[in-house]
């Protein structure tokens, strides 16, 4: 078994003692993401619709740093702090993953690191070239 650490410069640095993905095998394993700004490190405390992008922007570069893609997806979950928003990242959501649609839960929490309104993690297969 070989274990790799992902880094990429394109995702926010991790705010605390993890990796942004761990990859094992042909598996990547995706540390939660939060609407932070990879070019400024600053968290976007703006609407849901924004974070929501901007959590899977840098999902999408966590996996592309992977050698991955939002295409080999097979799980994610998604942590809101307003199960209200559930249809408003629904829409975005289905916007990433449009043709190939992961297993996913989606869990409502009191608290998230920053104030955000949402975070996301997942895991995917790598592409084997």
């Amino acid at each position: 078994m070989s274990k790799e650490i992902i880094s990429t410069s394109n995702a926010p640095d991790a705010i605390g003692p993890y990796s942004q993905a761990v990859k094992i095998n042909n598996i990547v394993y995706l540390s939660g993401q939060i609407a932070i700004n990879p070019q400024t490190q600053e968290f976007m405390d703006e609407s849901i619709e924004v974070q929501a992008k901007q959590v899977l922007d840098n999902i999408k570069a966590v996996l592309e740093a992977a050698d991955s893609s939002l295409e080999m997806v097979v799980k994610t979950t998604i942590y809101l702090t307003n199960i209200d928003d559930f249809s408003k990242v629904n829409e975005i959501y289905s916007s990433y993953f449009s043709t190939s649609k992961p297993a996913r839960s989606t869990v409502c929490v009191a608290k998230l690191p920053k104030g955000a309104q949402i975070e996301i993690d997942a895991i995917a297969e790598i592409i084997i070239r």
